[in-house]
């Protein structure tokens, strides 16, 4: 791992984001979106993001080489306390501890904001192939989400059907007092 920095997305990322996405549109099970969104889409998606989560990018040597962010988990005001993350590394940059560091990253950020729950959805497939494997579940657990839920064959993507798993990180274990604040920055 060479000079590495996570810093706040902004839109101007756009265009490397898709480029870190769009392999994973075309080639695999991991997101069920079948089209590559454009720059423009992946523009609107930091900035309404940015407008009360984190939304972040890491880098090696000045290049992004991933990225995450955190969401609504559900629009119900019950709901106010937990979040919903989502990353992706390039594919030539997996295995080198970038996931872990964005991740940590996030969650840091989650719990200075005052969340409590960290969901994360992930495609699973009934018996791995070449377009989706049990890696990102096992990852997650790696990282300390627990399975909370399964919907099975609830995506259909290359003529075959995948499962979601739903995931859970408890952040914190405290009774709310307030809510949790919009993200500002690093």
């Amino acid at each position: 791992m060479g000079n590495t920095n996570i810093r706040v997305a902004t839109v101007e990322d756009a265009r490397y984001i898709q480029e870190i996405y769009a392999p994973y549109v075309l080639n695999t099970a991991i997101t069920f979106e079948e089209v590559v969104p454009s720059v423009e889409e992946f523009q609107e998606r930091i900035a309404k993001t940015l407008g009360a989560f984190p939304y972040l990018v890491l880098e090696e040597e000045k290049e992004i080489v991933g990225y995450a962010y955190a969401g609504r988990f559900s629009q119900r005001a019950a709901f106010d306390w937990s979040t919903e993350v989502s990353i992706y590394i390039s594919l030539e940059h997996q295995r080198k501890g970038f996931g872990k560091l964005l991740y940590t990253e996030l969650e840091k950020q989650l719990l200075k904001l005052g969340y409590q729950n960290i969901y994360a959805c992930v495609a699973v497939p009934e018996v791995e192939d070449e377009y989706l494997t049990n890696n990102s579940l096992s990852y997650h657990q790696y990282l300390g989400f627990k399975e909370c839920g399964r919907f099975e064959n609830c995506g259909c993507k290359f003529n075959r059907w995948y499962h979601i798993v739903w995931l859970q990180k408890h952040a914190a274990t405290k009774i709310p007092t307030d809510r949790p604040k919009k993200f500002k920055g690093l």
